[in-house]
């Protein structure tokens, strides 16, 4: 996958240099490539922004340099635009893996108080972190990329590194641990060190079918049970 990022600061962007994603970058199963909205303006002073018309506080990005860096970035590698803005669709996992199965994302960062309306004509979707508000679309755009690209084949390990994550099948994660199996009198649970592979699966789905319903009831609400669920729902109920 080709990720291009169309921002007025892509020194922030260093952080894909480093660790999984760098090291998919390094292999070939990713490109991510910074685009700076500044080298397209027309304006000699290199401006994009300027004041809103009919007044209002801060200032606007100009549609100008916007939609030129968009069309120099098309032409290379045609792909869906995605705007990082407070009005578009919440990113979640459901739209991660969505978006991994295309060749070419484009994403856009705003600044300031926002882009000119006309922009939108460029633009295939806006999608939101959440409902806050932060200084640039790029805080945003770095966890979103990373979300995107952790899914490509070959990024991580093996598929399992991310098949048993929270959200990835719309349950909270089970409990993890690891050595030491006692640390100030508290211990790892005994199923975990059992090596019965069957019990495990079992508890590790009970807990994380728990957690959800405990912590996040809008996501336990939506999730449907198999017929296994039910048992071990009723089954670990039962033994408590």
């Amino acid at each position: 996958m080709k990720i291009s990022i169309l921002t007025l600061f892509p020194e922030m962007f260093d952080v894909f240099n480093y660790s999984i994603i760098g090291k998919a970058q390094q292999r070939g199963f990713l490109e991510i490539n910074t685009y700076n909205i500044r080298d397209f303006t027309a304006d000699k002073h290199r401006k994009v922004d300027d004041y809103p018309y009919g007044g209002g506080a801060g200032m606007v990005m100009s549609v100008q340099p916007i939609a030129d860096c968009i069309k120099h970035v098309k032409a290379l590698h045609d792909g869906k635009v995605i705007f990082l803005g407070p009005k578009g669709k919440t990113f979640n996992q459901e739209l991660a893996k969505e978006l991994c199965k295309e060749e070419h994302l484009i994403f856009l960062c705003g600044h300031y108080e926002g882009i000119d309306e006309r922009a939108y004509n460029y633009i295939d979707m806006e999608v939101s972190l959440g409902d806050f508000v932060l200084t640039g679309g790029e805080a945003a755009c770095i966890p979103i990329v990373d979300s995107i690209s952790r899914l490509l084949p070959g990024v991580l390990s093996n598929d399992e590194s991310y098949k048993d994550e929270s959200f990835y099948e719309g349950l909270l994660e089970y409990p993890q641990y690891t050595r030491p199996p006692v640390f100030e009198e508290k211990g790892v649970p005994e199923v975990l060190l059992s090596g019965h592979h069957e019990n495990i699966r079992k508890w590790r789905k009970y807990q994380s079918l728990k957690i959800t319903a405990e912590r996040r009831p809008d996501l336990f609400s939506k999730y449907q049970l198999s017929t296994e669920e039910k048992k071990l729902l009723k089954k670990f109920s039962e033994e408590k």
